[in-house]
């Protein structure tokens, strides 16, 4: 680098800068046990006498190769997670700083995601399991003012009559629950049998959010849209390899959930700035950027638009980051208007300044 450009470079770095902790956003790809926070995963693994792995919670971010093995590490870490919410308190404690902790980071709209089978068994069924914790994300959105939503989830690895159940809970708690998804190792299970569950979901007008196009490429993701038809890609990115598939997700008004922290712990990419999301972009996609399951990969909302800062997008096009997420979002009409007004009052605030111009 050239001393003019150093000077340059360093000049950037030093500038005042936009708060992206207020700029407000919409949140749409969390997941319930990985948005836990480390403290809380330690407290109530002690509370059960649980021994927890130290890469759990040695503050460091996870890091596999994009392999069978790599997702192996991956969910046992998350399944070691899991094993601590065994009760409504921590089921509790688990919505509620999820809620918490968004706000802080300016998020005005949560949609997280759950599966709530794995912790039906300790509060009495399915249904307890989601009711307890649609009642406690009421209870968060009325302390904290940010709208929450859910998203039930079925997963791959489970068999597909399983996710007609947990669509069929999902209609049954529709309001609250906003969508449907399906998640885990996109290599497990055939997408086309998940389809009549997304039927069931989508015949009561829940948005469809399945995963796709993160550790899978182009035609993973043409067969997610054929057979699930998405409102919504969880991840999406690997679209990017594509132009003629990408133009065929924006035209279809397909959003894309882009979680650059995960990709690069899961190997997808070398590092979280060489997520292709300025390719996404330049074609027009909708993005709403996730943290996916900060608990493991190590950083919360507000870092991810800190790497698409990094990546040289400016306040104004992270402003249209936020509003696209907003606008991706099923939240209120109510809820939209005053997020969309609140990144156009952040987008005319002066850099380092706290209020408009």
């Amino acid at each position: 680098m050239s001393p003019a450009a150093a000077a340059v470079s360093s000049e950037e770095s030093t500038a005042p800068r936009r708060d992206l902790a207020a700029l407000p956003k919409a949140h749409l790809h969390l997941h319930f046990t990985g948005s836990m926070r480390v403290a809380t995963l330690q407290d109530l693994a002690a509370h059960r006498g649980i021994r927890l792995p130290s890469s759990l919670t040695d503050d460091v971010a996870l890091r596999v190769e994009p392999t069978a093995r790599g997702w192996f590490r991956f969910q046992r870490q998350y399944d070691a997670a899991r094993q601590v919410v065994r009760d409504e308190e921590a089921l509790r404690r688990t919505m509620r700083e999820a809620v918490e902790d968004d706000a802080a980071e300016g998020s005005g709209r949560l949609e997280l995601q759950v599966d709530p089978t794995s912790y039906a068994p300790h509060v009495g069924g399915l249904t307890p399991a989601l009711e307890i914790i649609l009642d406690e994300a009421a209870a968060a959105e009325r302390d904290t003012g940010v709208s929450v939503g859910l998203i039930v989830a079925a997963s791959r690895i489970r068999h597909p009559l399983d996710a007609r159940t947990l669509a069929r809970l999902a209609v049954r708690h529709a309001g609250r629950v906003v969508g449907f998804g399906l998640s885990n190792d996109e290599r497990r299970g055939i997408t086309e049998e998940f389809a009549p569950a997304f039927r069931i979901a989508r015949a009561a007008g829940l948005a469809s959010v399945p995963h796709g196009g993160e550790l899978l490429g182009p035609a993973h993701v043409q067969e997610v849209l054929r057979t699930l038809r998405p409102d919504r890609l969880g991840h999406g990115v690997r679209a990017a390899e594509d132009p003629q598939l990408l133009t065929r997700i924006v035209e279809a008004g397909v959003a894309l959930e882009v979680c650059p922290a995960s990709n690069a712990s899961l190997g997808v990419y070398p590092t979280a700035q060489d997520v292709p999301l300025r390719t996404l972009l330049d074609a027009g996609a909708t993005i709403a950027l996730g943290a996916d399951d900060p608990l493991l990969f190590g950083s919360r909302l507000v870092a991810q638009y800190e790497t698409a800062r990094a990546m040289g997008l400016s306040d104004d096009e992270l402003a249209d980051l936020a509003a696209g997420s907003v606008r991706a979002s099923r939240a209120p009409h109510d809820v939209v208007a005053r997020l969309l007004d609140g990144i156009e009052q952040w987008r005319r605030t002066p850099p380092g300044s706290t209020s408009p111009d």
